[in-house]
């Protein structure tokens, strides 16, 4: 049996949460087409039934930080490349790489943890283009191996998979079989509100947008799980956006929310919604230990 645990680090929207969920096969991370979605460390883990158990942590994308918010998450990136038994370096094939990633690379020859490179969205490339890529990082560093997947249609992940169980240490399973993630219902809760305030809003707002779970009350006999939740704004010129021309915007974020988390609960759900306007929330040490973005830094 082999068990260990896989950090999945890289720039933002890499793609580590889709990957992360499609390896486990549940969804245990918000995703979205906006960079800096990954807020805070994630669990999410996997049992082979023959082979053996892998704990994959999912990581913040490593940006350069401009406020205490983004500090701490790329703090906990940076941490979350030690005291583990493998790295996994997700690169996004699509785009041409820059200063990230060599502050990446060069992070990975500081911490001496052996990695593996998955060159991902591969849908999106030519196959041509994709081998100059591949010896790129060939050149750049020791990775034990070099593996193109795309983690939004599937292709490949499976070989991952393998590969990283084949060079993981011998053990047994950290966790019972059907153990998923170590993210606490109320967490996941905001995650899925705040990831359809991503979905349905304009651009400018997923930097300076969190959800603050203010009440979780589990299903009672009448099986209503009750949620009321804040949503925070910088600006006031940003709530009109969440509220929407006559509470539009804001009813249908409750609607999607409110039909996935009830799958997910299977129970119904009765959410309360509520915009706050709280400027400088990104450098409120409080309210990011709320959000559970803890401090990480270096």
């Amino acid at each position: 049996m082999k068990t260990g645990t896989v950090s999945l680090i890289g720039r933002p929207n890499a793609g580590k949460s889709t990957l992360l969920n499609r390896m486990v096969g549940e969804k245990v991370a918000i995703v979205s087409d906006k960079p800096q979605t990954t807020r805070t460390r994630i669990v999410g883990v996997k049992t082979y039934p023959q082979e053996g158990q892998i704990v994959f942590v999912d990581t913040p994308g490593v940006h350069k930080p401009t406020h205490r918010l983004n500090a701490r998450m790329v703090g906990t990136a940076l941490e979350a490349m030690r005291n583990v038994d493998l790295l996994v370096l997700v690169v996004d094939a699509s785009v041409k790489p820059g200063p990230g990633d060599r502050f990446l690379l060069d992070h990975l020859q500081d911490v001496k943890t052996p990695a593996v490179l998955v060159l991902n969205k591969v849908d999106l490339v030519s196959k041509p283009k994709l081998l100059p890529r591949l010896d790129e990082y060939s050149r750049a560093h020791p990775f034990l191996e070099l593996v193109p997947v795309s983690a939004m249609d599937g292709t490949n992940v499976e070989a991952l998979e393998r590969v990283l169980l084949t060079h993981l240490p011998d053990g047994e399973p950290l966790y019972p079989d059907d153990y998923l993630t170590d993210q606490p219902e109320r967490f996941y809760a905001g995650e899925i509100i705040r990831e359809k305030v991503l979905q349905l809003t304009h651009d400018e707002l997923p930097f300076s947008t969190a959800v603050v779970v203010d009440q979780f009350e589990e299903a009672g006999p009448d099986g209503v799980m009750n949620l009321y939740c804040t949503i925070l704004v910088e600006r006031e010129s940003q709530k009109p956006i969440v509220v929407g021309k006559g509470g539009a915007m804001i009813k249908a974020i409750g609607t999607a929310a409110r039909a996935e988390l009830a799958q997910f609960f299977a129970t119904r759900i009765y959410l309360d919604l509520h915009v706050k306007v709280k400027s400088e929330w990104r450098n409120d040490d409080r309210v990011l230990d709320d959000l559970g973005v803890r401090s990480r830094e270096r």
